[in-house]
């Protein structure tokens, strides 16, 4: 019989999936943080990371729309304004095209989201139905891959500014707000999900909902990596189909 963890016990669950388990970890971001990706290859991770970073505002809205706690909806409105901004040319989604125009990517390309890899697609889908479908306690657990993010960004500014001549501190401006944002919202998210995961199931239930979350982010990266890496098998429609790669 699965027995009820402490509060401390069960964030300590939580933090052993993600040192296990965080997209940190997988080969694809070896490479991308070690410098040994061309310009191509880094091209199509960020074209492809597009579609999951257009998705976040529409599945936080999602999970507003789905509590009547007006608390929590005041909080997790801020997720909203971070990426969607308060204005045209303000926000997240706007700072990542930046990233994608500084490395030549055509912004109606790049939002339009055909040129990516269909296994991003449907991961990124997946993480949205997720957030829609699945009860509420485990839509605010799944974002708690937050926690892990500030490490996987210094380790990716830091190495893509040091190997890439085509890398600049404008072009990863992004990142930049969130290593203030993701751990506010991972400490709320944190906070929430000790105090509603009541049960021994709820418990276990928020700890799979993470471990889902991690293998949306390492979907990603195995398209990537089995796409522009190895085998290189890129599909039909994709960014780079019958391109010649260097």
């Amino acid at each position: 019989m699965t027995v009820l963890m402490s509060a401390d016990e069960l964030e300590a669950e939580l933090r052993s999936v993600g040192a296990a388990r965080y997209h940190n970890r997988h080969p694809f971001h070896q490479l991308l943080h070690g410098g040994a990706l061309n310009r191509r290859q880094v091209q199509a991770w960020a074209l492809n990371r597009y579609c999951y970073q257009a998705a976040i505002p529409i599945k936080d809205a999602t999970l507003i729309a789905r509590t009547d706690d007006p608390d929590l909806r005041r909080l997790w409105r801020q997720r909203l304004i971070d990426h969607d901004g308060t204005a045209p040319g303000e926000g997240g989604i706007v700072r990542w095209l930046a990233l994608t125009e500084g490395l030549s990517l055509d912004r109606d390309m790049v939002t339009s989201r055909t040129r990516a890899l269909p296994a991003t697609r449907f991961a990124v889908q997946a993480y949205v139905d997720f957030v829609r479908d699945r009860p509420l306690l485990e839509a605010v657990a799944s974002s708690l891959t937050e926690m892990f993010s500030p490490t996987i960004i210094s380790e990716r500014v830091t190495g893509m500014l040091a190997n890439y001549s085509f890398i600049t501190k404008e072009t990863l401006s992004y990142f930049n707000a969130r290593l203030d944002q993701a751990p506010r919202d991972a400490d709320f998210a944190l906070d929430y999900v000790k105090r509603h995961a009541r049960t021994p199931d709820q418990q276990q239930a928020v700890i799979a909902a993470l471990g889902f979350k991690c293998d949306v982010l390492w979907a990603q990266l195995d398209a990537l990596h089995h796409a522009y890496v190895m085998p290189g098998m890129i599909p039909p429609g994709a960014f780079g189909y019958r391109d010649t790669w260097s």
